[in-house]
């Protein structure tokens, strides 16, 4: 969970008093304050839109103004200003709002420095995606969503290396131009290499911000037109050399044949990668008997993952990255067998967590769902 750094204040304090949560109950404050503001809430970690952009014809940049219970909770600082960061450069969160009656949530990776007190996020558009095409059509100053989980491994280390070059692609680009706006924030001096890959020069999000930064070496390529790019082709040893032969620490984040290809010519200096996880659904079913405990449906396992079984039977558990990454989708198994579709492990451990978008029944389960 959270931590709180900075004193509440005498809002905070008056509305998480015990007379204030006898006069509300069983509601709860946050129902009566959300009806004033939507983000006056002390349980809902939210967040507002203050700002929308759409930079591309396939991007939208929402900057997020979180509420208290986000300073309360984000794991790594309050959001007060001066009182520290919210997040670790190339970190995600997890992103909730409403779509056609749904709660639907996703996660992506803010792309402002550690220390700012607004958060950035730039979502790319893909052809059916739920929340991304919702987002581009609707989003507007004042809209509130949900905000919350902080998570992520792909970080700058403490000890900044002394020549870095940052390779993404895509909507990739947005971990590691937080890592980037992180090190200018702090006056960095050392050697920064960025290469950008995009579909066409329209599509190549943050573009101008990157050319007009003083110091850094910035090309682009461009992967589906015959715009004038600077580098022609995929990532290989002629792009490495333009960009930066012999970088100490290489940060990649884009579709997996980017990263392999990063991987490939930087086998040592790669520092991080952030890639979706690769998972392949059981071909076959277990043909044991799946229930759903708390809603009191009983399937038979058709081979599909937890989750999808769960929608197939009427039901609407959260859910958001659908590959194993967010966690949103997290439930308590209480017996049965289940199979990891990304490690392939499989346990029979009662009572346990498991994330029901890429887990499988292996023979009977029960779900507290």
């Amino acid at each position: 969970m959270f931590t709180q750094t900075s004193k509440p204040s005498l809002r905070d304090r008056v509305l998480r008093s015990p007379l204030v949560d006898l006069l509300t109950g069983p509601h709860g404050v946050d129902r009566y304050t959300e009806l004033v503001e939507p983000t006056w809430t002390l349980g809902d970690s939210r967040a507002k839109v203050v700002a929308v952009r759409r930079q591309t014809t396939r991007s939208v940049t929402l900057t997020l103004e979180p509420n208290a219970a986000c300073r309360a909770e984000f794991p790594v600082a309050s959001l007060a200003p001066g009182a520290g960061r919210v997040f670790r450069a190339g970190q995600h969160v997890n992103l909730s709002l409403e779509v056609d009656g749904r709660r639907l949530t996703r996660c992506y990776s803010p792309a402002n420095a550690e220390n700012d007190t607004l958060i950035e996020v730039t979502v790319g558009v893909h052809d059916g995606g739920a929340v991304s095409q919702h987002l581009y059509r609707n989003a507007r100053p004042g809209m509130v969503v949900g905000l919350e989980g902080v998570g992520g491994e792909f970080v700058l280390p403490a000890n900044r290396p002394r020549r870095i070059l940052f390779v993404s692609g895509g909507s990739g680009i947005t971990p590691v131009l937080s890592m980037l706006r992180t090190l200018i924030a702090e006056g960095y001096t050392g050697e920064v290499a960025f290469v950008h890959y995009a579909r066409a020069a329209a599509e190549a999000c943050y573009r101008d911000e990157l050319a007009a930064l003083p110091g850094v070496r910035v090309l682009h390529g461009y992967t589906r037109s015959d715009d004038a790019a600077d580098l022609v082709g995929r990532f290989g040893p002629e792009h490495l050399a333009a960009a930066m032969p012999n970088p100490e620490a290489v940060f990649a984040c884009g579709p997996p044949g980017l990263v392999d290809a990063v991987r490939a010519q930087c086998p040592v200096a790669l520092s991080e990668s952030f890639v979706p996880p690769v998972f392949t659904a059981p071909s076959e079913a277990s043909g044991g008997r799946v229930a759903f405990a708390d809603s009191g449906v009983d399937v038979v396992d058709d081979g599909r993952s937890l989750l999808e079984q769960a929608e197939a039977a009427g039901l609407s558990p959260e859910s958001g990255c659908r590959m194993g990454i967010c966690h949103t989708c997290t439930r308590r198994k209480t017996s049965g067998a289940v199979k990891n579709l990304i490690t392939g492990a499989v346990s029979t451990t009662d009572g346990e967590d498991v994330q029901i978008c890429v887990t499988a029944p292996v023979g009977d389960v029960e779900l507290a769902l």
